[in-house]
């Protein structure tokens, strides 16, 4: 992997400047980073207690069905179980959900997906718990399961809020208006699961006060904590969760039917009890990115320019809401993509079925709508005989242009120059044809295809993302700083799941108060809540609630110096660890102007408001948008269908700056993540039961799998309205690179290729 350009043309205009030793704008490690090298980092997994118990959960093995009865008695009595507890034994609410309420802790009447938790022991072994939880036994009724979201339209109701979550029918412009050239297509995207490294685990320690603390990788302890509480039925103040290390998180990384069983049994038995869940438990257990069902009809004229889009877009949500309102709402709104469409028709469903759940996956709705818009762009390129990213500049979206929601881009929206970045890269040799290089071949050195039958393609796709929460959600994070005997300490309930907001944060308060020492505490409920680790919010709005109260240290620290020399403080800087006046009379350093003192503020930060999109999907619905584009190189074996992944040549719109090693981390991982959605992932759940819930079927692309990943441009154009100017980083290349890996496979192939994960079949050229 390479980043060409993540120094030399980070700046704008391409200046070249010596990066910091610290600060913004530093390539500062992780302060992690040595713990996590050696195996001494805390991970859930990792943790005991006195008197441990273990726990497992008994879950559905069907996708649908009654359930007639539960019988406990012979895993009660089996020696060595301490507990077991189902619906019966939830004393307060039954139902939790992040955003509706309509899931269940444990199935009570009916299973509703395959891996709906039933039941849950507490023994002093696992192979006990598991063994207890096997014995478990529960008569079922078999239901037809509704698998195609399309009938969920018409199938009985599989939920008591009915089969419909959401429809959005977002309306722009003129109806009756045609282009003189139409193109239609029909696009399917897969079922692509977070797969973090570490499988969810957690303990569960009871308190004195008759409440529970539960550590866990939370990304939203404090939401954890408001569900547990109201379904262990305790005041807030009784339920504690305690983040741990997070292995990893592109979504919701720990989903409360975890969590809940846990404290339970905790409540329940007196004792701490710890569930460490199997690689299975985990895909059956949390949320997957949305299979998607989207219909387009673009409409351009003569020269290319788009007129109209038509589309409807159906997300399957599985069998409850958990995110999928939302993930509706950036599907519809970034139907178009980063192009300038004067009339859009786009209506958006998003349906319960007896399929897995779905929910919080990074660049949710945003990824599925841009394969299939960038699919279109392709075929228009076709039928008009234009170079597919000539058409595309012809269209692209800039500053003060209008979203399909009304809504005006008033942020930095660099889309053509990034587009032109990866247009203008050079392009990669070709393999020569020799037995040294047969491993560039598709299928590697040990595969069927002969070098004759490979095809080179080139693709282009352009992709946008929101940041932060949308539709009037009340985005806000605190954060305190306090400073003493020249150490710096940060407390702010900012999860750190791998986004490097520890790192940012020490960055900050580095670059404001010129103390080199900065330690990030733990985060836990008893602090201010920060929100979840979604959609870049702790880079903005943490970020920023930690850039206030450093400042609001900074004057405490500087008043009493300007006022005995008779100046402001705006008079006085403070860089490597000096106080220095503009004149240089005062010098000192940050140490003597403490003079032992503790100071410390607390400080927040809340963006501007946003609002619901209306009936007609009207609406300034997002506080901020970041846009990348990808040009992917691909070689496919048109005879075999194998497809290698040669090169991905990204431009990111990231607003500044603020950590290049870490930036170019998260760019080149989210591209990794876009090519497995592009090309091997897919969660197949025939009939709703999850086929192969494992890593050894589930295809995860590998370091071999992974192309060269050359970042070409980063553009610098900050966001006045976000602190630092910093845009969200990690989403947006994992939206637009499985688009691009199809245009490109289009190219090389000449076939529609109109489904994620791209399959073999779909591959081989007919020609």
């Amino acid at each position: 992997m390479s980043n060409d350009a993540a120094t030399s043309t980070a700046a704008v205009g391409g200046t070249q400047q010596e990066p910091p030793a610290h600060g913004i704008g530093a390539s500062l490690p992780a302060a992690d980073a040595r713990a996590k090298t050696e195996g001494t980092f805390p991970y859930a997994a990792d943790l005991w207690a006195e008197g441990l118990l273990w726990a497992s959960i008994l879950r559905s093995p069907h996708a649908h069905a009654r359930i007639v009865s539960i019988d406990t008695s012979a895993a009660a009595a089996m020696p060595g179980v301490r507990a077991v507890v189902t619906h019966a034994d939830v004393p307060g609410d039954p139902n939790y959900g992040r955003k509706v309420v309509d899931r269940p802790v444990f199935a009570s009447t009916v299973v509703r997906h395959h891996g709906e938790p039933i039941a849950a022991v507490a023994a002093d072994h696992p192979d006990t718990a598991r063994l207890a939880a096997a014995a478990i036994a529960v008569e079922y009724e078999l239901l037809e399961p509704v698998t195609d979201p399309e009938r969920a339209f018409e199938a009985e109701p599989l939920h008591p809020d009915g089969n419909l979550i959401r429809h959005i029918p977002l309306s722009f412009g003129d109806p009756e208006i045609t282009g003189e050239v139409v193109v239609e297509g029909l696009y399917r995207i897969g079922r692509q699961d977070p797969a973090p490294i570490g499988a969810e685990a957690g303990l569960a320690v009871p308190r004195p006060d008759g409440g529970v603390e539960i550590y866990t990788a939370s990304t939203d302890p404090h939401t954890d904590r408001d569900l547990a509480a109201a379904s262990f039925g305790l005041e807030r103040e009784r339920v504690k969760i305690v983040v741990t290390g997070v292995p990893g998180a592109t979504g919701d990384r720990e989903d409360a039917g975890f969590q809940l069983p846990l404290g339970l049994l905790a409540l329940r038995t007196g004792c701490p009890v710890k569930l460490a869940a199997t690689r299975e438990e985990s895909f059956l257990g949390h949320a997957h990115r949305h299979p998607t069902l989207l219909r387009y009809r673009h409409h351009a004229d003569a020269e290319g320019r788009l007129v109209k889009v038509e589309a409807q877009i159906l997300l399957d949500a599985g069998a409850y809401a958990d995110a999928s309102s939302e993930s509706l709402a950036a599907a519809v709104s970034f139907a178009c993509g980063p192009y300038v469409v004067p009339h859009a028709f786009v209506e958006g469903w998003a349906v319960r079925t007896n399929n897995p759940p779905s929910g919080h996956v990074r660049g949710e709705g945003a990824l599925q709508v841009c394969a299939a818009y960038e699919g279109q762009m392709d075929k228009l390129a076709d039928k008009l005989g234009l170079e597919p990213a000539e058409l595309r500049m012809r269209n692209v979206l800039a500053t003060g242009d209008l979203l399909p929601t009304g809504q005006t881009v008033t942020c930095p929206a660099p889309v053509a120059e990034l587009l032109r970045a990866v247009r203008d890269f050079p392009l990669p040799t070709l393999p020569k044809d020799s037995p040294e290089e047969g491993w560039l071949l598709p299928g590697g050195p040990e595969g069927a295809g002969e070098p004759s039958a490979v095809r080179r393609g080139v693709g282009y796709a352009l992709g946008m993302v929101h940041m932060l929460g949308a539709e009037g959600t009340d985005e806000v994070s605190t954060a305190t700083v306090k400073v003493h005997d020249g150490v710096a300490t940060v407390i702010c309930a900012a999860v750190e799941t791998g986004q490097g907001f520890t790192t940012l944060a020490r960055q900050i308060v580095q670059e404001t108060l010129g103390i080199d020492e900065v330690h990030v505490a733990s985060v836990d409920t008893d602090q201010p809540p920060a929100g979840p680790a979604t959609h870049g919010r702790h880079t903005w709005v943490s970020g920023g609630a930690v850039e206030r109260a450093a400042k609001m240290v900074r004057t405490q620290l500087l008043q009493p110096l300007a006022h005995k020399f008779g100046m402001s403080t705006e008079l006085l800087s403070i860089a490597d660890g000096k106080i220095t006046s503009y004149d240089g009379v005062l010098s000192t350093t940050v140490t003597e102007a403490m003079d032992g003192k503790e100071l410390w503020a607390t400080a927040q930060c809340r963006p501007h408001p946003t609002e619901p999109l209306d009936e007609t999907g009207q609406g300034d619905a997002f506080v901020g948008l970041a846009f990348c584009a990808v040009r992917a190189i691909v070689d496919v074996d048109i005879e075999l269908g194998s497809i290698r992944v040669v090169e991905m040549a990204v431009a990111q719109d990231v607003g500044r700056v603020l950590n290049p090693a870490q930036l170019a981390a998260r760019i080149e991982a989210g591209v990794t993540q876009g090519v497995g959605a592009a090309l091997t992932e897919n969660l197949r759940a025939p009939g709703g039961l999850v086929r192969h819930p494992n890593l050894t079927h589930y295809a995860l692309p590998t370091a071999l799998d992974a192309p060269d990943i050359h970042i070409v441009k980063l553009v610098e154009e900050r966001d006045v309205v976000a602190p630092f100017g910093a845009k969200a980083a990690s989403a947006v290349p994992v939206v637009t690179s499985p688009a691009a890996v199809a245009s490109a496979v289009r190219a090389a192939t000449g076939r529609p290729v109109n489904r994620l994960p791209i399959r073999p079949q779909a591959a081989v050229s007919t020609s």
